[in-house]
């Protein structure tokens, strides 16, 4: 059996590592990177330090409009698929990659496996919500992380092919935050940005509808941020990085801490050393979750509403006041921690068996 994965994405990039390891033993794997993150610090290292297999091919697609991108990477992997023949077609999340990959393969007649199918925000403006739904309604196999997901999709009537794996970021996080913690090199992290571990707060921006605001959504967004009694550390997304500059440069703000993109393992510690994390992610929000960091979430909206339970997670609206006062007042409750909604750490496993029946 022969499985074609596209990934685009550093997030995709992370969950392929597990999946790629567990399908080893039951398939021939050909991995196809559109280029979406082509960034060496958001692309290349993954691989590097994930064991990731090599790509059989890399699209070099880029950045672009989400119909010229999109459309680029359709064009390009349907060559691939008539080339390489698979048997069925992989894709993970929700980004233009995802929705290239599962139209092309639909288009020729390939099934496809949705890995984070049933996700929901409810907020069409969101690409990202496009993308997912789209997929979902082509796939064969919907892989979905929690029983909410798999209720998300019986709302759309999809309940064919439709099984709760668990979650594979929780696979990865559980296997590569013991080896980031166990490798000197990396845990220098905290030395390298003079940080001490639970005395920073870790923020992401990188979604449209943070940025589309231009210099005075950003400069509310920091205005927050240089209230705070602890420093916050910004790995910047480059499409962010001349804004922050800017809102930096005109405003004169001294609590930011911008940093370039660093790899997975170094992320995870800066995750796990946090005493808060502020993000616009979806991915950051759950991954802050697993390692029992607080989150507050820079949109109105998330799709992973089991982290919402017990103020672990809490969505702020994107005004200077609504971010401060969520991340100076909001209490985690600690009994919440209870519950299991991700699964056991085994979903990769989880999916290799069941594409292995197909």
């Amino acid at each position: 059996m022969k499985i074609v994965t596209v990934v685009g994405a550093r997030p995709q990039f992370v969950k392929a590592s597990v999946v790629s390891q567990a399908l080893k033993s039951v398939c021939t794997e050909v991995i196809v990177h559109t280029g979406q993150h082509y960034d060496r610090n958001m692309s290349d290292v993954f691989f590097e330090e994930l064991s990731i297999p090599h790509p059989a091919y890399n699209l070099g697609v880029g950045s672009g409009s989400h119909g010229h991108q999109t459309g680029e990477m359709l064009m390009k992997i349907e060559d691939v698929i008539l080339k390489e023949k698979p048997d069925i077609m992989l894709v993970y999340g929700d980004t233009n990659s995802t929705l290239a990959g599962a139209l092309a393969a639909s288009k020729l007649h390939i099934p496809v496996a949705h890995v984070e199918a049933g996700l929901r925000s409810y907020n069409m403006r969101m690409p990202e919500e496009q993308n997912r739904v789209l997929t979902d309604h082509i796939s064969y196999w919907l892989f979905c992380p929690t029983q909410t997901a798999v209720d998300n999709l019986k709302k759309e009537g999809i309940t064919k092919g439709v099984s709760i794996s668990g979650d594979v970021m929780l696979d990865s996080v559980l296997h590569f935050l013991k080896m980031a913690q166990a490798n000197p090199q990396k845990t220098a992290i905290y030395d390298q940005l003079g940080i001490a571990p639970k005395q920073y707060r870790l923020a992401t921006l990188h979604r449209a509808e943070t940025t589309d605001g231009g210099l005075e959504a950003i400069i509310r967004i920091f205005q927050a941020f240089e209230q705070l009694p602890q420093r916050v550390v910004l790995p910047i997304h480059p499409r962010t990085r001349p804004l922050a500059e800017e809102a930096i440069a005109k405003q004169g703000f001294q609590n930011i801490q911008l940093i370039d993109p660093v790899g997975y393992l170094e992320m995870l510690l800066l995750t796990s050393g946090a005493c808060q994390v502020l993000t616009d992610s979806g991915g950051l929000q759950k991954e802050a979750w697993f390692m029992n960091v607080p989150c507050i979430t820079l949109r109105q909206e998330t799709e992973w509403v089991e982290t919402l339970n017990g103020n672990w997670n809490v969505l702020a609206k994107l005004t200077t006041e609504d971010i401060y006062e969520k991340a100076m007042h909001t209490v985690p409750d600690p009994a919440a921690r209870d519950s299991m909604p991700f699964g056991d750490g085994k979903a990769s496993e989880k999916i290799a068996a069941a594409l292995a029946e197909a």
